[in-house]
């Protein structure tokens, strides 16, 4: 009767349970298979490895291009980024400003005498006021690039685009900076230029990898140099890709050509950098590598057939330790690494004794922060118990004692929100004084001042220190000096190596001293005096002044970190 009624079970489980179950084969099983697999279409499986092999190639390869490129970028940027440097620094010169050319040309011919740059004057007129290119003096031609210099005079400092130079006869490119002369009107150019051939030296063969050209093209898509002989400067690049805003790894294809292109944006200048290879030079390695790892596939297959034995009583060996840890982290007991042949096993092992530890640990921190919560739990009833008994010696009214309570439960509040935001570090003095008096302060906020050093306190004294500054405040908006509109409250506190110090000086009440004297002590009072005093063994002392109350309270320094 009990066969059939597993049998039965069986037959009413899910079909996909069932068939998980009738799967189920030890280690040894699947990695035979794997092998299996893999010696069988050997072929197939060698090209499988090739490809990932070639994509990771093909992958490195974009890296270095794009690695490439960026270079390229950023040294056109370096010299172009040189070349506005020179031109802010030469245009601080008085020489423009007394229009003595002749100084400035002298000038600045000497700071280029090194460079590859020329340097030119122009007006809104499109007049070459000077350049350095020829001798001073020397007549003058319109300048190349109108439509540069119109745009460089509306938006401010440009980089031009290629051009046919009508003095070097030769292309080249500009770099403009507005000026303007506080002795006039004069509104003009600085400007340098640069053949485009000196730009070849970054877009060199040197730094590309084999079979791939690199070209600088400008912001209208046309060449400024080039590592190709056979792509013009000046010209408009012969693929599409330019001046579509792409940038990165991409395809092109020219002439039924297919090409490989790596594309870089400068933002300052607006070029692009480029560089291209055709598709059949960038995969003829490929092919070669095809063979090879063909038969390499071949021979680690045989390798792994031979090994599979031993692999899978390893693994078997490394699973079965594994699994005997996994019970003992369970069961919350402490596990010791083991060592195996296998570095993933040994990992795991590891891993699982760290965890063992962390646990533990974690255990132990758990049971010391219930500890601490039960403490501090408590203490604030403990509080809240004396602030209640406190409070109905004082004798008040049924409707005053709820809301004096309230405010003082809301005080107690505000501070244990300080105790546990700076649970560990301390709770900032001048932080808990802003807390307590904030729902105290006046429309005018420089009627309460602070002031004093830095000092951090331990989270029990910060609470009684926060009762005691709640209890202050409300007492000064109820008799003090801010229960009218005039009144200050100042705040003062020191530290010394031996006590800290606090005075609360009240000025601008009206107080009838003698009314004072004879009346009995509030809430506020015997805070002061029995927490302050008692809990903190604090020395407290009592002014009144014709204008208002003044207390002083010295607390031991040892007092002020005592958890």
């Amino acid at each position: 009767m009990s066969d059939r009624q597993d049998t039965q079970s069986e037959l009413d489980a899910p079909w996909t349970t069932l068939l998980r179950s009738r799967r189920r084969r030890p280690l040894s099983f699947y990695l035979t298979v794997l092998l299996l697999v893999a010696i069988v279409p050997s072929f197939v499986f060698s090209m499988i490895i090739l490809k990932r092999s070639t994509d990771e190639q093909e992958r490195v390869v974009t890296a270095l291009l794009k690695g490439t490129t960026g270079a390229v970028t950023r040294v056109v940027e370096r010299e172009i980024d040189g070349m506005l440097t020179t031109l802010k620094v030469l245009s601080t010169t008085s020489a423009i400003d007394n229009r003595n050319l002749d100084q400035f040309y002298e000038r600045a011919s000497s700071a280029l005498a090194d460079t590859d740059s020329a340097l030119l004057i122009i007006d809104r007129a499109h007049n070459q006021l000077l350049n350095t290119r020829v001798p001073f003096g020397s007549a003058l031609a319109k300048v190349s690039d109108p439509a540069s210099i119109d745009l460089a005079f509306r938006n401010g400092p440009l980089i031009s685009n290629v051009f046919f130079g009508k003095t070097v006869k030769k292309w080249a490119f500009n770099v403009y900076l507005p000026i303007t002369t506080p002795l006039g009107n004069n509104d003009f150019l600085l400007t340098l230029t640069q053949n485009a051939e000196n730009m070849s030296k970054a877009v060199s063969k040197d730094v590309l990898s084999p079979g791939w050209n690199a070209a600088l093209v400008d912001g209208a898509g046309n060449v400024i140099a080039s590592s190709d002989p056979a792509v013009t400067v000046g010209k408009p690049f012969f693929m599409d890709i330019v001046p579509a805003l792409r940038v990165g790894v991409g395809e092109a294809t020219n002439d039924g050509v297919s090409y490989r292109t790596v594309t870089e944006f400068s933002v300052l200048t607006g070029w692009k950098v480029i560089a291209w290879a055709k598709s059949a030079d960038v995969d003829a390695p490929a092919l070669w590598s095809y063979l090879w790892l063909s038969l390499g596939g071949v021979l680690f297959a045989g390798i792994a057939v031979a090994g599979s034995v031993t692999i899978a009583g390893l693994l078997t060996q490394g699973v079965t330790v594994l699994a005997r840890d996994a019970h003992l982290l369970g069961a919350g007991r402490p596990i010791a690494p083991r060592r195996h042949m296998i570095s993933e096993i040994e990992t795991v092992s590891t891993a699982l004794a760290e965890a063992a530890r962390a646990r533990r640990k974690a255990e132990n921190e758990i049971r010391f922060l219930m500890r601490e919560v039960a403490h501090r739990s408590k203490n604030q009833l403990s509080v809240i118990q004396s602030m209640l008994n406190q409070s109905l010696d004082v004798g008040e009214g049924r409707a005053d004692f709820a809301e004096a309570f309230r405010k003082r439960i809301a005080g107690l509040a505000r501070s244990t929100d300080l105790m546990i935001a700076n649970a560990t570090q301390g709770v900032d003095f001048q932080e808990l004084a802003q807390n307590q008096l904030q729902p105290f302060i006046p429309d005018d906020p420089r009627r309460v001042r602070l002031s004093g050093p830095p000092v951090r306190l331990d989270a029990q004294v910060s609470q009684t220190l926060g009762m005691a500054l709640h209890e202050l405040a409300t007492n000064a908006t109820k008799y003090g000096a801010l229960g009218n509109s005039k009144g200050t409250v100042d705040l003062m506190w020191s530290v010394t190596d031996a006590a800290f110090q606090l005075v609360w000086r009240e000025a601008g009440a009206v107080i009838d001293a003698d009314a004072v004297a004879t009346t009995r002590k509030g809430f506020g009072t015997i805070v002061l005096e029995r927490m302050l005093g008692m809990a903190l063994d604090a020395k407290l002392e009592r002014i009144m002044h014709a204008d208002g109350i003044e207390w002083r309270v010295t607390i031991p320094q040892e007092r002020l970190f005592e958890q």
